[in-house]
């Protein structure tokens, strides 16, 4: 039996994930569903949980990624589930990077929650090849170049053009060209109006 941590901070996504797992209860069992991701580690803590399914965005604003790169530090043994339905563009190259066993979005994934659990547990990773479409103005996010999309992430911290050059490595003026090219392709005014319209869309979410 394969025992289950449910961490989303939406109630009723905790409920429907409980109403999965009990359709499947020849082989999984609900440890607890919670909404906060710091709590998650605590319930590891005397070895009865097996497998977590993490939100990302949870409850007084915890990061599902950090609380799971904690969880696989300390108990590598537990694996993880990175569920979301954010469509954050870091959010698949960080969940890998931590060491989750596999990544799941809840709203577009075309695969049931549970066959996704069922190939986890049985040693496989499943990972969607790339993160959710979304509209910025415009243009559609797979339009952007991986710079472009830095850019945008900075600019969600509301980073002046100085400090991200200095974040990524290149010139202002290298900066200046990337904001050029995004205002262009979306017909944003601003770099300002570019920050909201991509922290709305949830296409950059550094707070997580």
């Amino acid at each position: 039996m394969t025992n289950v941590l449910i961490v989303d901070d939406e109630r009723l996504v905790r409920e429907l994930f409980t109403r999965y797992i009990h359709s499947a209860s020849d082989r999984y069992a609900l440890v607890e569903a919670i909404g906060d991701a710091s709590n998650a580690e605590m319930f590891c803590l005397n070895g009865g949980v097996d497998l977590v399914l993490m939100d990302v965005c949870t409850a007084k604003g915890s990061s599902g990624l950090l609380a799971a790169e904690k969880i696989k530090k300390r108990f590598p043994q537990v694996k993880i589930i990175i569920v979301t339905s954010a469509p954050e563009f870091s959010f698949l190259a960080r969940a890998k990077a931590l060491g989750a066993e596999s990544f799941w979005y809840k709203d577009v994934c075309e695969k049931e929650l549970i066959e996704v659990m069922d190939k986890t547990m049985e040693g496989e990773s499943v990972y969607p090849e790339r993160t959710p479409e979304v509209s910025i103005g415009l243009a559609s996010s797979y339009e952007f170049t991986p710079k472009e999309m830095e850019v945008l992430y900075w600019l969600a911290e509301v980073v002046s053009t100085r400090n991200i050059a200095g974040k990524m490595g290149i010139s202002e003026d290298g900066v200046n060209e990337h904001l050029k090219h995004l205002k262009e392709k979306t017909g944003c005014a601003s770099k300002t109006e570019l920050a909201i319209l991509s922290a709305g869309a949830r296409l950059v979410l550094p707070k997580y």
